[in-house]
């Protein structure tokens, strides 16, 4: 197993961790990739508590936005994006939120949800690594890819050209989706201006930082 494999899998273990009994109150059924201000939201019979940037939503969770709040998330299943700005309370469906209508809604190419799922974990590895939990320096030389992985990279880097000219200035989803392709073949010098476009677009989110170091050490 490789270090970023067994990276990935204490990623998503510690989430499952913190997660606890709460998976088993629903199906993860999309991710909030913009969130500001304070959002509460209600899982099962678990107690309401703050919404987080870069959460996975289940099927059920309940949301309250209040006045001068924004939350955009977005649905795997048909890549539904939603922007809902408070004052405004949905609870998420399987492929849609349901009670209320969101400010904004867009549809995302059917390439980008799957990807856009592992953005958690892309994100626990970054803090797995800047934490010194494993440490990883320097990438080495960028792996051969053959045909069909050079494709790939081209069509996802052509998709997000698509996806970045409609997209708001603070929503960074074109990019992380263009990083989660690029990830999955540790293509880290092609992840710097990826990740420095989203330093630009959301500033003062600390997980994007987190991304900005981990892409910085594998390419020093």
């Amino acid at each position: 197993m490789t270090i970023l494999k067994s990276m990935l899998a204490a990623a998503v273990t510690g989430a499952a961790m913190l997660s606890g009994s709460v998976f088993a109150q629903g199906q993860d059924v999309g991710l909030v990739n913009l969130l500001a201000g304070d959002v509460n939201y209600q899982s099962g019979a678990a107690a309401a508590t703050k919404a987080q940037a870069f959460m996975k939503v289940r099927q059920g969770d309940a949301f309250t936005v209040p006045a001068g709040a924004q939350i955009r998330l977005v649905y795997f299943q048909g890549g539904r994006q939603e922007t809902w700005k408070g004052p405004a309370n949905f609870k998420a469906g399987v492929q849609a939120s349901e009670g209320g209508q969101p400010s904004e809604v867009a549809t995302l190419p059917s390439s980008v949800p799957q990807k856009i799922a592992q953005v958690p974990e892309l994100i626990q590895i970054a803090k797995l690594g800047r934490s010194g939990g494993v440490q990883v320096r320097g990438g080495g030389k960028a792996p051969r890819l053959t045909a069909e992985q050079q494709a790939e990279v081209a069509q996802a880097k052509k998709t997000y050209s698509q996806m970045r000219g409609s997209a708001p200035a603070d929503d960074i989803t074109p990019e992380l989706y263009l990083y989660s392709v690029l990830q999955d073949h540790l293509l880290y010098q092609d992840m710097r201006p990826v990740v420095d476009e989203m330093a630009k677009r959301q500033p003062q989110s600390t997980d994007v930082q987190e991304l900005v170091a981990w892409v910085k050490s594998k390419t020093q």
